[in-house]
C-alpha cells in the first residue's frame, strides 16, 4: 500500500507530462468532438481508455504479452491519425454518430498500453504489491485525463458557446493540427522500423 502514492503520481505524470504528447494528442484528438454538456459520456470514453490500457499494463507486468517496441511506437501515433479522420469524416455530433469513439478509446488504449509497457515492467520488477501498484498507477492515468478532458471541454466552452465558433470549425482546426503532428511522428518512427 505504500507504493499507491509513489505509483499514482507516476501514472499522473504519463498523462500529463509534455513528453506524453502521444496521450495527450490521442485524448485531445478523442475529445474534440464533444461539448461541455456531453461531459458524462467523455468520462465514460475515457475510461474505456484506461481501462484498454490498464489490460495490456497488467498484461505486460505478468510477462503475458510481449510487443516489438519499435511497432508499437509506430502504431500509437496512427491511433491518432485514424481519430482525427473519423473526425473529419463526421456528418453530425449526435451520440449515434459518435458510438464508435468507444470503440476507438477502448481499442487504441490496448495499442497506447503497449507503448508504455515495458517501462512499467522494468520498475515494477520485484514489487511486492503488484496489484496495488497497477491501481495506483491506473488511477494517477484516470485522474490526469479527466483533468486533461476537462480542460478540453471547457475551452470549447470559451471557444464555441462564448467565441462563436462553429462546432465543425473547432473539431477540425484540433483534428488537423492533431493529424499533421501524428503523421509526422508516425513517419518519424516508420523509418526505424
Amino acid at each position: 500500500m505504500q507504493n499507491l502514492g509513489f505509483y499514482f503520481d507516476f501514472g499522473w505524470q504519463h498523462i500529463i507530462a509534455w513528453d506524453a504528447l502521444d496521450h495527450l494528442l490521442f485524448v485531445l484528438v478523442l475529445a474534440a468532438v464533444y461539448v461541455l454538456k456531453d461531459w458524462k459520456q467523455v468520462l465514460v470514453l475515457v475510461t474505456a481508455f484506461t481501462i484498454g490500457h490498464s489490460l495490456t499494463l497488467a498484461l505486460s507486468v505478468f510477462d503475458l504479452i510481449r510487443v516489438n517496441d519499435k511497432w508499437v511506437e509506430f502504431l500509437i501515433p496512427c491511433t491518432i491519425i485514424v481519430t482525427a479522420v473519423f473526425n473529419l469524416r463526421l456528418k453530425d455530433y449526435k451520440q449515434k454518430s459518435l458510438r464508435l469513439n468507444y470503440f476507438f478509446a477502448l481499442f487504441f488504449g490496448l495499442i497506447h498500453g503497449l507503448g508504455f509497457a515495458n517501462v512499467i515492467r522494468f520498475i515494477m520488477i520485484g514489487n511486492e504489491s503488484l496489484g496495488w501498484s497497477l491501481f495506483g498507477f491506473n488511477i494517477g492515468l484516470e485522474a490526469g485525463q479527466v483533468v486533461v478532458v476537462a480542460a478540453i471541454l471547457l475551452v470549447s466552452y470559451f471557444v464555441i458557446d462564448i467565441g462563436g465558433l462553429k462546432r465543425k470549425w473547432w473539431i477540425w482546426s484540433l483534428s488537423v493540427a492533431s493529424l499533421l503532428i501524428a503523421t509526422k511522428i508516425a513517419l518519424d518512427k516508420f523509418l526505424l522500423l
